[in-house]
């Protein structure tokens, strides 16, 4: 009789922080005449794993040749698409995994790595199958253990190749969808807005956004927007001369009267006594 035994050693690969990184979705997808490659962005990461195909991925600096068994992991907030080519069609499984962060010295600063999968490509594929067989039958504790899965197929491609990984807490991750939130209303704010474009620009629900960005700014998204609009309306009504109507209708408000409402409320006097008072002040 004999028997082997074997001692675990340190890893040599930084285990994946659980405490932070979360599956959120799996997915499947082929191209057909119905792909739609236009720019977007998640607010998490997503692995794509080529089954099948060749074609691009295109952000909004470059564009990159992707094929069968190549691995790509596009950043939260980066602006991305994959385009197919039209002989030989993309097919990919897709996972979206909150709070990790993929770091290339190839792609530096790119937002995105690209590793070129050699070997063990069954192995990666039996889990990725195995994930998308205990997501779609729900089983009792499947996502426990989808998570270790996860875990399996992070730390083969870090095994297998020259990217490393960070993992991103909760806060930093509201951070970037509350910046990119807060940067579109001040760039768009004299547009009709509502709570559910501003939820969808960020990629996340309007009930999320407004919590989060009432955390992080201390104020609503909405109530942001109207402080912009009326921020702007100060120098409207201080130096032209126009109309509260012109001027509500410049600025996205529903009606003059919403207007004066909303100035009223934030400056703590009507539109038409701020322009007196600036006129007063200017003779």
């Amino acid at each position: 009789m004999s028997t082997s035994r074997y001692v675990l050693d340190t890893l040599t690969v930084a285990p994946v922080d659980r405490s932070v990184t979360r599956l959120l979705y799996i997915s499947t997808a082929r191209y057909s005449a119905e792909w739609n490659s236009v720019l977007h962005t998640h607010p998490c990461a997503e692995v794509f794993f080529i089954t099948e195909g060749t074609g691009h991925l295109r952000t909004k600096e470059q564009t990159v040749p992707i094929g069968t068994n190549d691995v790509i992991i596009v950043n939260s907030n980066i602006e991305h698409t994959e385009v197919s080519s039209e002989t030989r069609p993309l097919e990919y499984i897709v996972m979206g995994v909150d709070g990790l962060e993929a770091i290339s010295s190839d792609e530096a600063g790119a937002g995105y790595s690209v590793i070129h999968f050699q070997s063990d490509r069954e192995q990666i594929l039996f889990y990725l199958r195995s994930l998308l067989t205990e997501i779609e039958n729900k089983h009792p504790g499947y996502d426990t253990v989808c998570q270790d899965l996860l875990e399996v197929i992070l730390l083969l491609l870090m095994r297998h190749s020259q990217f490393t990984v960070t993992f991103v807490p909760a806060a930093r991750k509201s951070s970037k969808e509350c910046a990119i939130a807060r940067r579109y209303i001040e760039n768009h704010f004299k547009e009709s807005l509502t709570l559910d474009d501003l939820a969808a620009v960020a990629h996340v629900s309007k009930y999320y956004l407004v919590h989060s960005f009432s955390r992080e700014y201390g104020t609503s998204p909405i109530n942001y927007l109207l402080s912009c609009r009326i921020q702007e309306s100060l120098y409207l009504l201080s130096e032209t001369r126009l109309s509260l109507s012109q001027i509500s209708g410049m600025l996205g408000f529903s009606s003059p009267s919403y207007f004066s409402q909303s100035f009223r409320r934030i400056q703590g006097m009507s539109p038409m006594e701020y322009r007196k008072k600036c006129k007063a002040e200017d003779a």
